[in-house]
Order: C-alpha cells, then sequence, then structure tokens
C-alpha cells in the first residue's frame, strides 16, 4: 500500500499537500487543470522534488528520507528518456544495471519484459528507427523489467493517436493485474481514466479534492471538477 499523508511542499506561487492511498493492483489516475500539481506530486513521491512535511509511506515504511534511487520507485515520462545511440535491448538493460552488466536472469527478464510488450524483434534496433508507439513500449518495458513494486507514469502516452494510446493503455493494465504493481497514471485525458483506472483522484491548485471510482467521472461532487469536465 503507498500511503500519502498530507505530504506537502512549499513554492512562492503555491503550497501542496496531498493525500492519497493506492493499493497493489492497482491503477490510480490524477486528472485535473495544467498547473494544478499533478506532475509535481509524482516528482514528491519518486524523490526529484523536496518535501516540507508529512508522510510517504509504502507497506508502512517511510520513504521520504531515501534518495530517488534507493526507493522502490520507478517513473515513466512523457519523452521516455530513451538513449539514441544505444539499441532497444541495451535500453531496457540500462535499467536494470548502468553498467549494462546483466546476469543470466536478467538478460532473460529482458527478452520476456519485450515479449509481452511487443518489441521483441525490435532488440537490435535504436530509438531513431522507430515508431513513436514503438519507443514507449521501450520505454515501458525498461519500467517493468525494473519490477519495482510502484510506476509513475507521467502522459507517457499523450502524444499518441487515440487507438495506439488506448492500445498502451490496455497493456499497461494487463501488467498492472499481473505483476499487482501499485500505478499513479498522470493525464489529461478523462477517457483513459475511465477506461483503465480503478480509482480517480481530482487534483486542483495543489490538493486532491476529490477521489473515487470511475463514477466520480459521472457525477462529479465539485464545481471545479464539473468545470474542468465541461459540465
Amino acid at each position: 500500500m503507498l500511503e500519502l499523508n498530507e505530504l506537502s511542499a512549499s513554492y512562492p506561487e503555491q503550497q501542496l499537500c496531498f493525500s492519497l492511498r493506492a493499493a497493489p493492483g492497482t491503477i490510480t489516475a490524477l486528472i485535473g487543470p495544467s498547473g494544478a500539481g499533478k506532475s509535481t506530486m509524482l516528482a514528491m513521491i519518486g524523490g526529484f522534488t523536496g518535501t516540507s512535511s508529512g508522510q510517504l509511506l509504502l507497506d508502512g515504511q517511510s520513504l521520504r528520507s531515501l534518495e530517488p534511487a534507493r526507493r522502490p520507485i520507478t517513473t515513466l515520462f512523457q519523452d521516455n528518456n530513451l538513449f539514441w545511440h544505444m539499441t532497444v535491448y541495451q535500453n531496457i538493460a540500462i535499467g536494470l544495471h548502468p553498467g549494462l552488466k546483466l546476469s543470466t536472469l536478467q538478460q532473460q527478464e529482458i527478452i520476456r519484459v519485450a515479449e509481452q510488450v511487443g518489441i521483441a524483434g525490435l532488440l537490435e534496433r535504436k530509438p531513431g528507427q522507430l515508431s513513436g508507439g514503438q519507443q514507449q513500449r521501450v520505454g515501458l518495458a525498461r519500467s517493468l523489467a525494473r519490477r519495482q513494486p510502484v510506476l509513475l507514469l507521467d502522459e507517457p502516452f499523450s502524444a499518441l493517436d487515440p487507438a495506439l494510446r488506448f492500445e498502451l493503455l490496455e497493456l499497461l493494465r494487463t501488467q498492472t493485474d499481473k505483476l499487482g504493481l501499485t500505478v499513479l497514471l498522470v493525464t489529461h485525458h478523462p477517457d483513459e481514466a475511465a477506461r483503465v483506472a480503478d480509482r480517480i483522484a481530482f487534483v486542483y491548485d495543489g490538493k486532491i479534492i476529490e477521489q473515487g471510482d470511475r463514477e466520480l467521472l459521472s457525477a462529479p461532487r465539485t464545481s471545479a471538477l464539473r468545470n474542468y469536465l465541461g459540465r
């Protein structure tokens, strides 16, 4: 269980304070207007942005004092952070060892994950030889190969066309169920949240002001969410 208990950060232009619980095997979609604090929330969880107070717990253990590399968390951004001079295989492998020194089991894991996300035939290619959707599959494969229990996704599929975006979301749903991941997904598309999320949290002005299951989108309680949804 991932828990945020009034996890806070202060900026001159905005005060942020988040409380949230996310269980293994679930996807929580974070929706809200631009600048509301969704991406900053992921950065706070991942350790890339400092926090001033509150709790960040995974299975009851505090993560706040840990450096980003020591947190059992993987983050996938929209630009997927691929290395263009490396092959697809190497781009996945670097998520397991920065020097690409892999055990036999790790090498087998790369092949397994590549097959699961549909890029097993692309392992010797470089990112410049791939389509946008294939590049995002590589980024997702690297994230899954790391086998961390928490996966943070910051609009990784937003630049793709709707059909491909939904295909990758369904792949994410399958892997979340299979591996028991705790996934937080930032999206500007409520239809994405309705399609794959177990829980939805509406972020507004640095706080989560509504959260619930998918019915939240059909029965918003606040005027802020109604306005966001165009109701």
